[in-house]
């Protein structure tokens, strides 16, 4: 069946991949932007978050919502100011559109949004269920904010889905290439212990659960969007250096050190978050891959 779908955050990496995705697959698109532009395969409306301001017709026969706007996480160092504007970008921009609905009655029915690992914070060895709950910590509290923002809808009869997503694999974007650099100039080492769990997804595998929650019905509420086998930092850096041909040096590069490059944002490499990608494969979801070696080489190819 075709949807008529609105998408904010279109211009980011997941969202022009998803933009080409639904359109192939006979979806009508829109997206809210906060600028105006041409977007190929999609018709744009504006928006401002921190003003409140939407263009109501953006709605205007739209039946599924998928949410991806929020600012970068890793884009600047976390200062207090940057923090909240982190979860202002997620919770506002929910917010509005749950408003939107509501002073227009539009016909929406579904509502899928991004969200994150760093929702379970760092958690060692444990295996990570949809069901295991949030922890303490600046990531932790923005993804909780973030999905009862979005769990809003529930209120008012929407179906909702959240994809918790994981360690994006994606070659010029995200946190593949920041990993990779250092590796490529023959610097690259594991980072902290080592030994912290990385759930990691193929960008394309991403793209593909959006496009099954749009089309399955049957998705509802949380999921880890990660490939069925995390791996840790150190079997990360070391896949990497072997797809890209380059050595690994047999040491660490120290928390402290990070901390002295990153700040506060240095936990983003360190939290260890072992996640289930049980409930997806559940739902009927199939991976395009499972094994980092695999999506690595599609990468690199």
């Amino acid at each position: 069946m075709r949807n008529q779908i609105l998408i904010t955050g279109a211009t980011g990496m997941v969202g022009k991949k998803l933009i080409n995705a639904l359109h192939n697959n006979g979806h009508k698109v829109s997206v809210l932007a906060r600028k105006a532009n041409n977007i190929k395969n999609a018709t744009v409306y504006l928006w401002d978050v921190y003003k409140q301001t939407i263009d109501h017709n953006c709605l205007r026969g739209i039946d599924t919502i998928i949410h991806l706007a929020g600012e970068s996480i890793a884009e600047k160092k976390w200062t207090k100011e940057r923090k909240q504007q982190i979860i202002d970008s997620r919770v506002m921009s929910a917010q509005l559109l749950h408003k939107t609905i509501k002073e227009t009655q539009s016909p929406v029915k579904t509502f899928i949004s991004a969200s994150a690992i760093g929702y379970y914070g760092n958690r060692g060895d444990e295996i990570l269920t949809e069901e295991s709950g949030t922890s303490t910590g600046f990531l932790s509290r923005c993804c909780k904010l973030w999905e009862e923002a979005v769990d809003e809808g529930t209120s008012y009869g929407l179906r909702t889905v959240k994809f918790r997503i994981g360690f994006v694999l994606n070659k010029s974007e995200g946190g593949l290439a920041s990993l990779e650099k250092p590796i490529r100039y023959f610097v690259g080492a594991p980072l902290g212990s080592g030994k912290q769990w990385t759930p990691w997804v193929h960008v394309d595998d991403i793209v593909n659960m959006f496009v099954s929650a749009v089309e399955n019905p049957l998705y509802q509420g949380a999921y880890n969007a990660c490939a069925p086998f995390p791996v840790t930092n150190e079997t990360l850096t070391k896949a990497i250096a072997k797809t890209i041909k380059r050595p690994v040096w047999p040491i660490h590069v120290p928390e402290k050190v990070l901390e002295m490059i990153l700040g506060k944002m240095s936990i983003l490499p360190l939290i260890s978050t072992n996640t289930s990608a049980q409930k997806l494969l559940d739902a009927g979801f199939t991976f395009k891959y499972t094994h980092l070696e695999d999506a690595l080489t599609d990468i690199y190819k």
